[in-house]
């Protein structure tokens, strides 16, 4: 039976309030529109396709996910245009993007030779041509082609292939690098365009960066996906506000050992570990001063002050330093407005890591 309360829900739970989640999404769009910048919203945060069709609805162009299994479980809930900006290979991913090429609107990234050679092998109708973008590394160190030079021989490459379609660049630069891949992009665009290849598509993330002011940037598109929950990272870098935040973990305290420690029934397992920068692992919203300082798999340490009230039984929530994560970890979340749980639904994409 579906709690029908907060209050009646068994921890640890992931809670997402779909008043705020609507709020950041209409925000977010009014943004882009207001920009002239194309939506496209990574599902990498939510996984859910109840939020990407909302997005949609709400005026992006498309989705983004991050595995050909992501873009499986979005369009068989009837999304019809995604961007998987990863490197595909191997047999049998290629037979499935090529299924999924068949019933919808699919364009992916590659920054080598190698991965491109796998898609020309795996789609050859000149007709229906599978849209590539070049993955560019504008000084996030992860991957991509190096330099603008090497973004032109691949796209030379790209189109050259009778069932590929060169379709511009991608990157996800560095937090706060905005600057540098911006002018990293325009230089690439225009070598691209001397050489007599469009750039249909320059296409960037990152939900800290999206909020700055634009003046007649090379960037088409913008690729956010923290955004529509935002999280302890996202206030810290000013993207948002704690009143934007729309996801919490809902945890019970299962011991308060001394005056100053407190233990949660959530530990590594549901509040993941990473640190993004910050100095602890989370914060409990309502109590001043609670700090999660330290996580074993199943049990959160919180620091007190001397005089807090929490006592055992006490239910609380969670502000995470990286929701994402955190989404993959549980089967399912709560969706609720207010006090009221309003429906729960299962995380469809977790754990879909090929």
């Amino acid at each position: 039976m579906r709690p029908q309360t907060v209050h009646d829900v068994d921890t640890p739970a992931v809670l997402i309030d779909v008043d705020v989640a609507a709020r950041n999404i209409a925000r977010a769009q009014a943004h882009a529109d207001a920009i002239g910048i194309k939506l496209r919203p990574h599902i990498k945060t939510h996984k859910l396709p109840f939020f990407a069709r909302q997005q949609v609805a709400a005026g992006a162009v498309g989705i983004t996910c991050q595995k050909v299994g992501e873009a499986e479980v979005m369009a068989n809930a009837g999304l019809t245009d995604i961007f998987i900006p990863y490197n595909i290979l191997g047999r049998s991913k290629l037979d499935r993007l090529h299924a999924l090429h068949m019933r919808m609107s699919l364009s992916v990234s590659a920054d080598s030779e190698t991965t491109v050679r796998g898609y020309a092998a795996a789609f050859t109708d000149p007709d229906r041509r599978l849209k590539v973008l070049v993955e560019c590394d504008t000084g996030g160190g992860r991957v991509g082609v190096q330099s603008p030079e090497d973004a032109l021989r691949l796209a030379q490459v790209i189109a050259g292939a009778p069932g590929l379609r060169f379709g511009g660049l991608m990157t996800f630069p560095a937090a706060g690098g905005h600057e540098v891949a911006e002018a990293w992009l325009r230089s690439a665009r225009d070598l691209l365009l001397a050489n007599g290849l469009d750039c249909e598509t320059v296409t960037t993330g990152g939900t800290p960066d999206m909020w700055r002011p634009v003046d007649a940037s090379v960037v088409s598109e913008y690729r956010p996906g923290t955004y529509v929950y935002m999280d302890r990272y996202q206030v810290e870098k000013g993207a948002g506000k704690l009143e934007d935040c729309a996801a919490f973990v809902l945890a019970t305290v299962v011991s308060r050992p001394t005056a100053t420690r407190a233990i949660l029934d959530a530990g590594s397992k549901s509040l993941t570990s990473d640190l993004l920068g910050l100095q602890d692992h989370g914060e409990l919203i309502g109590v001043p001063g609670a700090r999660i300082v330290g996580l074993s798999e199943e049990h959160g340490v919180v620091s007190l002050p001397a005089d807090s009230q929490l006592e055992v039984g006490d239910k609380v929530r969670v502000l995470v330093n990286h929701i994402c994560p955190v989404i993959n970890l549980f089967d399912e979340v709560h969706l609720i407005s207010g006090e009221a749980v309003v429906d729960v639904l299962p995380v469809a994409a977790r754990g879909k890591l090929r």
